[in-house]
């Protein structure tokens, strides 16, 4: 890895660096020797969302519920209703 990132011409500053870790948090995932797994935390902020009031506000529950649908068996079939409601009314 280090001479992949010297050839690239990549630094690491150590003071940021952790070595030999069995779990890290990246991008809202917890990557392990298990597999990928999302972020608990970010798994509660979903839970804990507050109802979307407006068009605006379903279409980004949408989008942060997206970035999960791996983790989510029948995503597609649970958020249709949604995603039909988030296109809203149509414009005279």
């Amino acid at each position: 890895i280090f001479g992949l990132l010297e050839r690239a011409n990549l630094k690491l500053k150590l003071s940021k660096c952790k070595f030999l870790q069995e779990k890290v948090n990246y991008l809202g995932h917890i990557i392990s020797a298990e597999g990928v797994a999302p972020d608990p935390t970010k798994i509660e902020a979903i839970a804990n969302y507050k109802r979307p009031c407006t068009v605006r506000e379903l279409q980004s529950f949408l989008g942060l519920a997206s970035y999960y649908r791996r983790f989510i068996e029948k995503f597609s079939t649970i958020a249709h209703p949604l995603l039909v409601q988030s296109k809203g009314q149509p414009k005279d």
